[in-house]
């Protein structure tokens, strides 16, 4: 029996990198997958994919923004009323800000800490009551920033601590009925990475090249960045059974490069 047969997950952010990896992860393990994104036309693109590959009946897609509250209960309820309810949610949604204290804005500041704690709070308020019924789960997608902070990344570095710090708290509040982990992600070959690769200045090194300088330029034990892949393994073994007796806990997918005990 698969992992995830007869379960129901709601991915945030799932119409590309990670969060496309753990849609297409779950949906293999035998979930029937509910994603949202806010691009409209690349989600509908993907899901005709998904639907194509697992069937039109595990996949519902949704595009709006995770911090339109009423919007994410909209989803809820079209979640709960195509697959009765929702074992795992994957808080996924949100990129990196990059800037020092001297050049953040005080409305950078409040636009940065509304979308790390928001894309967190309005999906678990929406989706609790079905986590609780299912005994559930909830994964978010946090970043090593949480605990390692780098000085050109400070307002997103202090805004990821405060989701660390809320879904501990959660992870009390909400057991034993829901588990709350996360995973802490380091150097992933995706998003900001692939944009940054794909807008630098030597043409002439490849993508292979450019990470792996990346990498040796970071630090990186394993001398690569990651997968998508690999960030979505961690996220669907904290959701699944497998991790049963795991709350409260951060996973890092790091390839070594945490410093923190």
């Amino acid at each position: 029996m698969k992992p995830y047969e007869g379960m129901s997950a709601v991915v945030t952010g799932g119409s590309s990198g990670i969060g496309l990896a753990t849609v297409r992860l779950l949906l293999e393990q035998g979930a029937r997958v509910a994603l949202c994104a806010r691009n409209e036309g690349r989600l509908n693109d993907v899901a005709q994919l998904l639907a194509r590959d697992h069937g039109d009946d595990r996949v519902l897609a949704r595009a709006f923004s995770v911090l339109d509250p009423e919007a994410v209960q909209g989803f809820a309820q079209d979640v709960e009323s195509r697959f009765g309810g929702c074992d795992l949610l994957v808080n996924n949604a949100g990129q990196g800000r990059q800037s020092t204290f001297a050049d953040t804005s005080d409305d950078d500041w409040r636009a940065e800490y509304d979308l790390k704690l928001f894309s967190q709070i309005h999906p678990i308020r929406a989706f609790l009551p079905m986590l609780r019924s299912a005994k559930g789960a909830i994964v978010a997608v946090n970043s090593l920033l949480a605990y390692q902070p780098e000085k050109h990344m400070v307002c997103t570095s202090s805004a990821r601590a405060g989701v660390q710090n809320l879904l501990k708290s959660l992870s009390i509040e909400l057991a034993p009925d829901v588990r709350v982990n996360s995973v802490l992600l380091g150097l992933v070959g995706s998003g900001q990475w692939t944009r940054r690769f794909a807008e630098r200045a030597d043409q002439s090194v490849s993508r292979s090249e450019w990470y792996g300088a990346l990498a040796r330029d970071k630090g990186i034990p394993l001398g690569r960045l990651g997968e998508p892949e690999e960030a979505a393994a961690a996220i669907a073994f904290l959701g699944s059974k497998a991790a049963s007796y795991i709350t409260g806990a951060q996973l890092d997918v790091s390839g070594g490069l945490s410093r923190h005990i």
